[in-house]
């Protein structure tokens, strides 16, 4: 994925400024596709200037309002249906372990004991953003409660496969 199809989603949905797109990234893509707003607005530059957005509206203190072009759509749907979805398979978190036997056992533990906490502060995130998610009738939010529920179901894995972990340490 990136960020260019992200934004055309986005848009795809309705028409928003970069803002508008900023706060919406916050409270659903930032969790599996997060961008800073310097990201976010130069990959709105260049979409407007490949013609996969138009300026739709200005408005005060340069506000801009985008709106996707038909362009825009045909690449989105071209990278939904066409474009294979790479399959993240290096992990950071999972290279260490291999190493954990570098470590004292409580060493070991603590990684391990943090990586569990770090899926509980996921689980509460997720949490926190669930009504939000859930309120919405539009495609974003029917989709996104599909997404919302597996970073949910894939945190709480996490928690579980790091709680047994640490146990399993002698």
């Amino acid at each position: 994925m990136s960020l260019r199809h992200a934004v055309l989603g986005l848009l795809a949905e309705r028409s928003a400024s970069g803002y508008d797109l900023m706060k919406l990234f916050d409270v659903s893509l930032a969790n599996v596709w997060p961008a800073t707003q310097s990201q976010l607005y130069s990959e709105l530059g260049k979409l407007a200037d490949t013609g996969l957005v138009d300026v739709s509206a200005e408005g005060p203190r340069g506000r801009k309002e985008y709106t996707i072009t038909e362009a825009g759509l045909a690449e989105l749907r071209h990278w939904l249906t066409d474009v294979q979805p790479t399959r993240v398979v290096r992990s950071d978190m999972l290279l260490r372990v291999f190493f954990l036997g570098r470590l004292s056992p409580e060493q070991a533990r603590a990684y391990l004991h943090g990586q569990a906490q770090l899926a509980r502060k996921q689980l509460e995130h997720i949490e926190s953003i669930r009504a939000f998610v859930e309120s919405g009738s539009d495609d974003l939010s029917v989709y996104g409660r599909l997404v919302l529920d597996y970073g949910r179901r894939l945190a709480e894995s996490q928690r579980e496969w790091a709680e047994w972990a640490e146990n399993q340490i002698g």
